[in-house]
């Protein structure tokens, strides 16, 4: 295991264990396999298996939340109401077969039932997402099987290249595409509720952060910046902003590493049912994000 500490979120699909018909055993598990093995588990969700409430957990984790490895446990038997790895498949951009297929084989050994389990697995920009079987033993045996190249892979991920290399330089974040953050969007259940969306984008500027808020002629040009963020702090100024009144859609997605003049910070879409409502939401979660839960080190030229 590295010294590096990656996100996690782990989200049950279960009818029964949304309706309080059955206790979740098997999230929890899981939670607790990550922990001991030094992820930082920021987030778990219970929800039935409705292709649409899994399609929206999934965006949510990966292009607002930012979390390095989601797992899914249930919904993949052949059950008609089994259409976790259905909806997996819907918002991974790559696919990630040999995952899965270790853990086929792995259940193999155990029971020849193994062989009908249909859990797929596949990346989402910086996020990997793996759809684990629904009972504790099955979902923890299969985790066990994976979880060390698992980890090799989310490093890979992260990095510009092989986690192998000497000091791997980051890679530049990727900014998702509007019209795709539009497109899903309007694709969601509460999208009918929704009147005005609205973009914030925020990129490095030359001008020094004391000139403009502080009037300082000396201040040096700015050639870049070193940015990061907390992912605890962003989720729950997002969380704060979902309580606002007429919100219906939220996501952020936030730049980091070393950052040059014209690169992208942040972007934040807020859709809300009328234009004060959006507004209002889109100033407060953007200042929240810039004054509490971000770091900005502007780097200064000659």
């Amino acid at each position: 295991m590295t010294e590096n500490t990656y996100t996690a979120a782990v989200i049950t699909v279960s009818d029964k264990g949304f309706r309080g018909e059955r206790e979740d055993t098997s999230g929890p598990a899981l939670c607790g396999m990550l922990t001991k093995e030094g992820w930082q588990v920021v987030y778990t969700a219970l929800v039935p298996d409705e292709r649409e409430m899994i399609v929206r957990e999934l965006l949510s984790c990966a292009d607002e939340k930012g979390v390095a490895l989601v797992l899914t446990t249930g919904g993949t038997g052949f059950s008609p109401r089994d259409i976790t790895p259905e909806a997996t498949l819907e918002v991974v951009e790559r696919l990630c077969p040999g995952i899965p297929e270790a853990m086929r084989a792995e259940s193999m050994k155990i029971t020849p039932h193994g062989c009908l389990s249909r859990e797929t697995a596949g990346i989402r920009g910086g996020t990997l997402i793996i759809n684990l079987p629904g009972s504790r033993k099955a979902s923890t045996e299969n985790l066990a099987a994976v979880l060390r190249p698992i980890r090799h892979g989310v490093e890979m991920l992260q990095s510009a290249g092989s986690a192998d290399c000497a000091a791997p330089e980051k890679k530049k974040a990727e900014k998702p595409s509007v019209d795709q953050w539009l497109r899903e969007a309007k694709a969601a259940p509460d999208a009918d509720k929704v009147g005005m969306y609205l973009i914030h984008n925020g990129v490095v500027r030359a001008t020094a952060r004391s000139r403009v808020r502080q009037g300082d002629s000396q201040a040096r040009p700015v050639i870049g910046m070193r940015f990061s963020s907390d992912p605890q702090k962003v989720q729950q100024a997002i969380e704060d902003a979902k309580k606002l009144e007429g919100v219906y859609c939220i996501r952020v997605w936030l730049n980091e590493g070393e950052l040059r003049v014209g690169d992208d910070i942040m972007q934040v879409l807020i859709g809300a049912d009328i234009r004060p409502h959006a507004v209002q939401a889109l100033e407060q979660l953007v200042g929240v994000i810039k004054s509490a839960c971000v770091t900005e080190k502007e780097i200064y030229g000659e």
